[in-house]
């Protein structure tokens, strides 16, 4: 019996052991560190305000690491509020703190952005025969994430395109989208526009939609061949009658004036007779 206990307690020492030289900080709690908000966005040049906070009773140290100017607003033993400022381009920060000589570190994301201002719709040209053929064009000047951004372009309420744009550089950026479509003669009672839907949500902010003016086409019915030849015909006959008529005018008016001219020519004759026969 004794050496059953003695075995036991042999065990129960060794399975001690083992757990302190394999797991030497298994006996500590556990903390985490949090962030909010978790996903920012801001414009360009702007500020916001960042809460790094903890679950450990008392941490050694903590804070929050970034290349931007930042600004303790107030704090506590677990928790640090921050104000960044001049933000231009998308940036990860980290958040973090030690405990028991322990540092746990989480990063988040800061988005930059600019909503849509301002949508041009052009449409070429803008007189066009049915069935013709005609290129809707959107523009959205300084807008970002471009990967963020979808173009929507509508006859009446139809959705003609739709166009969606990969990650581009940190800038300010043009997009345009464009659509090549074939003139109806319902087209003439529609107006053409385009949508621009800048989607921030996956970044922890909101959506943003920016309409352009409306823009009708011009529609009128293709002539045919054989109108062509007669109204071409037409207006041969017509423009040479014209030059006809001026000709012709010229002509007489010229005759008419020699007429007049060999009358005076005459009188003045029979005039200067009698003083011819008396001298």
């Amino acid at each position: 019996m004794f050496s059953f206990i003695c075995g036991t307690l042999t065990l129960n020492l060794t399975l001690a052991l083992f757990a302190l030289v394999c797991c030497p900080g298994s006996g500590e709690k556990a903390f985490t560190v949090h962030v909010r908000p978790k996903k920012l966005t801001v414009k360009p040049k702007g500020s916001l305000e960042v809460n790094c906070s903890t679950t450990c009773n008392q941490p050694e140290m903590g804070g929050l690491e970034t290349p931007l100017n930042k600004t303790v607003l107030a704090e506590q033993t677990q928790w640090k509020h921050y104000l960044i400022s001049d933000i231009s381009e998308d940036t990860v920060f980290h958040c973090h703190f030690t405990c028991s000589g322990e540092q746990v570190s989480v990063s988040f994301n800061v988005s930059v952005y600019q909503p849509p201002t301002q949508v041009i719709l052009t449409l070429q040209p803008t007189w066009v025969a049915v069935g013709k053929s005609f290129t809707i064009e959107c523009r959205v000047p300084a807008v970002e994430p471009l990967d963020s951004l979808t173009l929507f372009l509508f006859r009446g309420n139809e959705t003609l395109h739709s166009q969606t744009f990969g990650k581009g550089a940190p800038a300010l950026q043009e997009a345009t989208a464009t659509f090549n479509s074939t003139a109806h003669r319902e087209d003439r009672h529609r107006n053409f526009s385009c949508l621009a839907v800048l989607d921030l949500l996956s970044r922890g902010g909101d959506i943003f939609h920016k309409h352009s003016e409306p823009r009708m086409l011009k529609i009128y019915e293709p002539v045919p061949d054989n109108q062509m030849v007669i109204i071409a015909t037409v207006v041969s006959v017509l423009l040479f009658l014209f030059v006809t008529s001026v000709l012709l005018c010229f002509v007489f008016s010229q005759h008419w004036r020699q007429r007049r001219t060999g009358t005076y020519r005459v009188r003045a004759a029979w005039r200067r007779l009698p003083q011819a026969f008396w001298a």
